[in-house]
């Protein structure tokens, strides 16, 4: 099938994606969509970038819209996805709500680290899709704000990503409490720690479908290893390749190096925004959405925006700091080279980090050998390739003065009969409008 008409979806979901631009699908959903339409447990295998949001989407709001299930009820929700951070929700929120809203279908996010009422709201307004992280969404559940007997079909995205985060023993609780005659679609990258016991767990002889090869980088993305010979040169070259014209995400392992590189840059006149786990989330969604819409080209992160964050036109991820581990690097560079982009993936190293780069890019079948370079080298400026203008940093804003009123001075200021009193204090005078009386000045003056 080479067009989403063939599948047979609903034509205002065909509209929706040519709208969008959307014509033709990628592997897994061409691999996946007509068994997941039909009702089957599906298991989805593939990379990060492959097209895994819209192979669930698309059936799960088909389904719902022509299944003849119970209407949209408060609390009761008829699908359920759950996915293992706040930024994958939102997506999976983005690209599935138009699909939902063309078939007169309602979503709602669910998550932690914001206030629970307007999710509370939104859910006794009566909802057909909740995108949930698992730890809102059991808090909302003991609270019985929501019920899961209604839910038709449950999906479990980035699975193995839940798996690392500790997040199973919650998934099988709430996977527990769905309807074991719903459907259910698993989609992972791989079936490591525990994800293949979700699979024989709440799986129901599930049709496989793994169009690549999980663990390897894509082919159209171009891994470069920058050997430096101290950390002032890496300073350096890490603010060369954040000042290109086109998007880029540079990855620190910690929340400090992140905001602190974000500031740097920024002073430099490379305007650059943070996402971490310090961040609240109303932080998070303004430093995406001015990532996203190209107003800040340059992101700085920690492994949270490994997963989940789906920007188009990403051209360059800069490792700053390499990752513990294998996967990690995996996902970091899964930022560029997606939807059959292509992009450059960076590892800048330090000497000392030259054994555990050479052990992470061996597990990740990275063939990349490293490359000596200084500051100002020919092979960095053409990674950076065209500089953008310099941007001057916006000046902090003046702290607030007090304001005046008609009424009398400003707010916080004595009134002047309390400046007066002051004024009578700190030259002897009595808090009373008049001198002490004589026998207390004696007293006062004998001691």
């Amino acid at each position: 099938m080479t067009t989403f008409a063939d599948f047979g979806l609903p034509s205002p979901i065909v509209r929706v994606l040519a709208d969008q631009g959307i014509a033709t699908p990628f592997p897994i959903q061409s691999a996946s969509l007509p068994d997941a339409l039909a009702g089957t447990d599906v298991l989805g295998r593939g990379r990060t970038g492959s097209g895994k949001t819209l192979a669930f989407s698309l059936p799960v709001v088909t389904r719902l819209a022509t299944s003849g299930g119970r209407r949209r009820r408060p609390g009761a929700p008829r699908a359920l996805v759950l996915c293992p951070t706040r930024e994958l929700a939102n997506q999976i929120d983005a690209t599935m709500k138009p699909l939902a809203a063309a078939l007169g279908l309602r979503t709602t996010t669910i998550f932690g680290g914001v206030a629970q009422s307007r999710q509370v709201t939104a859910l006794q307004g009566g909802v057909d899709v909740v995108i949930a992280c698992p730890g809102r969404l059991e808090d909302l559940l003991g609270q019985k704000h929501l019920t899961l007997d209604d839910v038709e079909i449950t999906v479990l995205d980035e699975a193995d990503h839940m798996a690392d985060l500790g997040f199973l023993p919650g998934v099988k609780r709430i996977m527990d409490r769905t309807p074991r005659a719903g459907q259910r679609l698993l989609f992972s990258a791989t079936l490591d720690n525990g994800v293949d016991v979700l699979v024989q767990r709440y799986l129901k002889k599930p049709v496989t479908h793994s169009v690549d090869d999980a663990a390897a980088p894509p082919p159209q993305m171009t891994h470069h290893i920058l050997a430096v010979a101290d950390a002032e040169a890496k300073k350096r070259i890490v603010h060369d390749l954040a000042s290109g014209t086109g998007r880029r995400v540079l990855f620190t392992r910690t929340k400090h190096q992140a905001k602190k590189l974000a500031k740097q840059l920024t002073t430099a006149g490379v305007p650059a925004v943070d996402l971490h786990g310090n961040l609240g989330q109303g932080a998070r969604e303004r430093n995406l959405a001015a990532f996203s819409s190209g107003d800040v080209k340059v992101l700085v992160a920690t492994d949270i925006a490994a997963r989940g964050i789906h920007v188009d036109d990403v051209e360059l991820v800069v490792h700053v700091d390499p990752p513990a581990e294998h996967k990690a690097y995996l996902h970091r560079s899964g930022r560029t080279a997606r939807a059959g982009s292509g992009g450059d993936v960076v590892t800048v190293m330090l000497p000392e980090q030259r054994a555990d780069v050479r052990d992470l890019t061996r597990k990740a079948r990275i063939s990349a050998q490293p490359r000596p370079v200084a500051p100002g080298d020919p092979a960095v400026m053409a990674l950076v390739g065209e500089v953008a203008a310099y941007v001057a940093p916006t000046p902090p804003a003046p702290p607030a003065q007090p304001k005046r009123t008609a009424a009398g001075p400003a707010a916080g200021a004595p009134s002047s009969g309390t400046a007066q009193r002051r004024r009578r204090r700190r030259r002897g005078g009595g808090g009373g409008g008049g001198a002490r009386p004589a026998a207390e000045q004696r007293t006062s003056a004998r001691r």
